[in-house]
């Protein structure tokens, strides 16, 4: 019975080191550059370069910093933990070619938490982040260095990555602009992975229509080497319409999106989206309760998709055709094996909870909580039948004051992860989620406090002109 079996173990070693010796294909890294140098006197920069772009394109004269989470080829690359420290990329990622084709000048790498799992600016090993308003408060992560730098106007945009809402958390508590795509829509090829179904990458900048010139350079299909994308994606220039108006656009105020959110936030979020009516918008409240328990049904897919994908998968895991970033995989896979106590606090516990969950009920609550996104995704759309957008505060409170030695671990998980209820559900769904600055707060030191503006898949223009109203209504005065 077993005389066979040697020989057909033969063949299939023989067919691995087949495919061991063949060269697999990588991109052409198409601009020049020097690796830069690291910058220990702003806590917003992991990595300094300069990288020209063409001299011609919509994003020429334009200065950008990319997420530490993006690969740049050449220049190191950390996401934020000392698991990849030393690690230096051998491919750009398609965004960063499509920034540098559209003349965009690169001046570094954004620093970002660590592995890109903390909603406060605390976590990257290289440091905490402060806010631009407030340095004892968190700038918002995971894109904490790219929402800093905007704000600071070190940069005119960034790039930033959103699995939970890390665009969307430094937009709002820096007082810029930040945009969660509509999932697929920007393409993921050559980002360091979190969750295959939650990922998303967007542009961050300090006004709607530099996101929106930025939107338009990266978004767009990506030729099959990201399994997000589907092969039509539609993406409409952006940076000629952004300015049309919102005239006769239904603007839905989502009740459940102002629970339990501080009192002063609410209110300024709320009369910011009442003057959208002075632009000829229809305003009006809506109720969604299941909004209610978008967070519960995301967390699931978030804890045990990262730990199979992130963590046991080294950053890509099986079952997808695309392009797998082989060295930045192999790099995960070392520092997992030697080093997994470094992994950050809130990692850790994804990894304790995800283990104890799948061997006592194997993926049973994963799949029933993808179940549960399609029936989110079908009650959101069935909201946005009749309305343009629905608005809501995009955070539960204002800025956070950084945590101190003093927290508990408690207390510290809390400030790294309880601000997501409103911004969670849509990276589960997929629909485009934009936050820009609805005003500051009373009293010193004012402080900015953002309006998330969700639209239908694939309509983030219509998230940006809403975007470009609010920002007019502050012109305007």
């Amino acid at each position: 019975k077993m005389s066979g079996k040697p020989e057909f173990c033969d063949g299939t070693c023989k067919d691995y080191q087949r495919v061991y010796e063949l060269t697999a294909p990588t991109p052409t890294v198409k601009y020049p550059r020097t690796p830069g140098y690291r910058d220990t006197q702003d806590d917003s920069w992991y990595y300094r370069c300069d990288i020209k772009g063409a001299e011609k394109g919509l994003l020429a004269g334009k200065t950008v910093a990319i997420k530490d989470n993006v690969t740049v080829a050449g220049v190191p690359m950390m996401n934020g933990s000392k698991l990849l420290e030393g690690f230096v990329p051998d491919r750009d990622a398609t965004v960063v070619t499509r920034i540098l084709d559209a003349g965009g000048r690169i001046l570094g790498k954004s620093v970002c938490e660590d592995l890109c799992f903390s909603g406060n600016s605390c976590t990257s090993s290289t440091g905490p982040v402060k806010n631009p308003h407030d340095p004892t408060r968190s700038a918002g992560g995971s894109s904490s260095g790219s929402g800093s730098l905007v704000a600071r106007k070190v940069v005119d945009v960034a790039i930033g990555g959103d699995q939970g809402g890390s665009i969307r958390i430094p937009a709002s508590w820096c007082g810029i602009v930040g945009l969660k795509p509509t999932y697929g829509l920007v393409p993921y090829t050559g980002i360091m992975p979190i969750e295959k179904t939650i990922d998303h990458a967007g542009p961050m900048a300090r006004t709607v229509e530099d996101c929106a010139a930025l939107l338009e350079v990266i978004a767009g299909y990506d030729d099959g080497n990201d399994p997000r994308q589907f092969p039509a994606v539609p993406h409409p220039p952006y940076s000629k319409l952004v300015n049309d108006g919102i005239k006769g656009k239904k603007i839905g105020i989502l009740t459940e999106g102002f629970v339990d959110v501080e009192e002063d936030l609410a209110r300024v979020v709320r009369q910011r989206a009442l003057t959208l009516k002075e632009a000829g918008a229809e305003v009006s409240d809506v109720s969604l309760p299941i909004h209610m328990d978008g967070l519960a049904i995301w967390t699931p897919v978030a804890f045990e998709g990262t730990y199979q994908m992130m963590i046991k998968g080294n950053g890509h895991g099986y079952n997808w055709k695309g392009s797998y970033d082989l060295p930045l995989q192999e790099a995960l896979a070392g520092s997992y094996n030697l080093r997994p106590f470094d992994c950050p606090l809130p990692v850790k516990i994804v990894m304790i909870f995800s283990e104890y969950m799948q061997r006592n009920y194997q993926n049973k609550f994963y799949g029933k909580a993808q179940n549960l996104v399609q029936h989110l995704t079908r009650e959101y759309n069935r909201i946005l039948k009749d309305y343009d957008v629905i608005v809501m505060p995009t955070l539960p409170a204002k800025v956070v004051k950084l945590p101190s030695k003093g927290h508990s671990v408690y207390e510290t998980l809390k400030l790294e992860l309880d601000m997501i209820r409103n911004t969670a559900p849509f990276n589960a769904t997929g629909h485009p989620a934009l936050s820009v600055n609805a005003g500051f707060s009373e009293g010193l030191p004012a402080l900015p406090c953002g309006m998330m503006i969700v639209g239908r898949m694939f309509d983030d223009l219509t998230l940006l002109q809403v975007a470009r109203a609010v920002e007019k209504t502050f012109e305007d005065k």
